[in-house]
């Protein structure tokens, strides 16, 4: 029986509808039971063990719904805790039911509490609520994220159908966004929601986050997107206010911060490391680009995602539920069998050169859609390094800056 000082308290940005909404509902079916399938490790991509003491069934569950609006949040609290009890309901009258799902059933706490990721002031008064309130945070999903979205470009969305039909709804280029939006802070908007406001999350918990020195560990799981492009970036507007793809360049930012973030903590402490981990959760029907379609679009794009994942694409979840295996794999599966970043040299010759430096972890499929965790390498460069600690500079920058004007310790 694991103890309640180990019991994951686990928060979840945008947790009230889409992939946000499906992790915790995953997480639940997972927990609920006495051994999580998606916690067990695959030997094609893991480190390879031969014995390991980690447990990952637990008992009981803090699951923190972080969210912009009240309302929703408690309402998707309400769905999760029936959610819960329809699990404990079918696990009760199966053979051999060893009551697991009834005790963690009454240790499972949901609570909502709000933020704007888009208001570093609610980032830091969230962040004080759940230090006072729990003991440590286990993990951290940074899964909430904006697009500026404003229409589509028609034709563009027919060359690139017609140039790669499966391309077209995996990684869509025919989007037009909204250039110069700004956030009541007076930065780039998007980047502020999808880069910087999960940044000062992680930097206000991270002495919180180092709390749980369990064998499970600590984690930071942060949420990619197969649009990510380094294609789109300029460095030189890093917060993507005069980018036309925003969204593209916000995501690309966030696969750079999470592999140095990861290295700096693997690199920088005796204790046990709080590890950052990138996933990209496949294509889901979610309601990041509802905005721009009707009741006929909406059912042409559900209907080209089966399409695409019927000529073999395996990024096609559909479903959040299974479009979250990934982010609750990597929160699940023991430290012990997660590989360290690469110490690869890179070319000193060509600062573009790319190396593999590590890999995403990539919610995928089959034909029928059965679920499975993939990878994809995570490319770097010297260009990419240089401009990876140019982001974190500004970033380390404007977390103090924020901080001072609020009077706030810097806690390194």
């Amino acid at each position: 029986m694991s103890s309640p000082s180990s019991w994951p308290v686990i928060v979840v940005t945008g947790a009230n509808s889409g992939v946000g909404l499906g992790i915790c509902q995953r997480l639940l079916v997972q927990l609920i039971s006495k051994s999580p399938t998606d916690a067990q490790p695959h030997h094609d991509f893991h480190v390879q063990k031969t014995t390991t003491t980690d447990d990952v069934s637990f008992d009981g569950l803090t699951l923190i719904l972080a969210c912009r609006s009240r309302q929703r949040g408690e309402a998707a609290r309400d769905k999760l805790y029936q959610f819960a009890d329809e699990q404990v309901r079918h696990l009760e009258i199966l053979p051999g039911y060893d009551g697991h799902a009834e005790t963690f059933r009454k240790h499972l706490t949901i609570v909502v509490h709000t933020v704007d990721l888009s208001r570093i002031q609610t980032v830091f008064r969230f962040a004080d609520e759940v230090i006072k309130t729990y003991p440590y945070v286990s993990h951290l999903i940074c899964n909430a994220g904006v697009a500026s979205f404003v229409s589509i470009n028609w034709l563009l969305a027919i060359k690139q159908f017609a140039m790669d039909c499966v391309e077209a709804v995996t990684a869509p280029i025919y989007y037009t966004q909204e250039v110069g939006q700004v956030s009541q802070d007076g930065l780039g908007w998007v980047w502020q929601c999808n880069v910087f406001g999960h940044y000062v999350l992680f930097r206000a918990l991270k002495s919180h986050l180092a709390k749980y020195q369990t064998s499970t560990g600590a984690r930071v799981i942060w949420m990619s997107s197969h649009e990510s492009s380094p294609i789109y970036y300029d460095p030189t507007d890093w917060q993507l206010v005069k980018s036309a793809h925003s969204y593209e360049s916000s995501k690309f930012q966030i696969d750079l911060i999470a592999h140095q973030l990861d290295q700096a903590s693997l690199q920088g402490s005796d204790k046990l490391p709080t590890r950052h981990l990138t996933v990209l959760p496949g294509v889901a029907g979610t309601n990041i680009a509802n905005a721009l379609l009707g009741t006929f679009s909406s059912m042409c794009m559900f209907l080209s995602f089966y399409l695409a994942r019927f000529l073999g694409s395996p990024y096609h979840l559909i479903s959040a539920f299974k479009a979250a295996i990934s982010a609750v794999h990597l929160s699940l599966v023991p430290l012990a069998f997660l590989p360290t970043v690469s110490s690869t040299e890179l070319d000193d010759s060509d600062p573009t050169a790319t190396v593999e430096v590590g890999f995403r972890y990539v919610s995928e499929c089959d034909r029928w859609g059965k679920e499975r965790v993939g990878t994809m390498k995570l490319m770097r460069s010297k260009e990419h390094n240089k401009q990876c600690d140019d982001l974190l500079d500004h970033c380390e920058r404007l977390f103090t800056a924020f901080c001072e004007a609020e009077g706030r310790p810097v806690h390194s």
